[in-house]
Parts: structure tokens; C-alpha cells; sequence
């Protein structure tokens, strides 16, 4: 599965969210079940960015968000993103 965030963030302070971005992707790799993950800023908009993570499964992306560093260094941008629906699993295919 994989869960994706959009945030809205005024060009000025990029360089610095950039950084907070960072640090939440960090603390999400260090949890079990972390697969990989990536941040951007948009191209045609660049005051969006996005943080998408790649996890084995949902309960390790659940279990990843209980996790202390997780609560220290990512809920807190994680709060800060556009309120969407932002997990997702592949369907089933053959």
C-alpha cells in the first residue's frame, strides 16, 4: 500500500518545509514495514508538494503513525497537509 500527502505551502518558506519533509520521511523509514518513499514539489504549482511512502501493508502504515519518533517529527507536517483521503492499496491484478 501506499499513502500519499499533498500539502499547499507558500513559495517562501520551501526551503524550509523541504527540510520538515525530510525529517518526517526519516522517521517513517525508520519504522517496520517501510518500503520507500519520496518527496516533490509540484511542477506546474510549486507552492504543492507531496510526500508519498510505500509500506507492505496498511497495519505497518497504521502501526508506523503510533510510533514516538513518527509522532515527534512527522504527525506534526503531517497535520498540515490538505485534508483528502490519502491512503491507498493496489487492486488485485494477474
Amino acid at each position: 500500500m501506499f499513502a500519499i500527502a499533498r500539502f499547499s505551502v507558500p513559495l517562501a518558506d520551501a526551503s524550509g518545509f523541504e527540510g520538515e519533509l525530510q525529517i518526517a520521511l526519516e522517521a517513517f523509514a525508520a519504522c517496520n514495514g517501510y518500503v520507500s518513499g519520496e518527496i516533490g514539489q509540484n511542477l506546474d504549482d510549486p507552492t504543492l508538494w507531496s510526500m508519498t511512502t510505500h509500506w507492505e501493508n496498511v497495519g505497518s502504515y497504521r502501526r508506523a503513525l503510533s510510533n514516538l519518533n513518527v509522532k515527534m517529527n512527522a504527525i506534526p507536517i503531517l497535520a498540515q497537509a490538505i485534508d483528502e483521503p490519502g491512503a491507498y492499496e493496489r487492486p488485485y491484478t494477474q
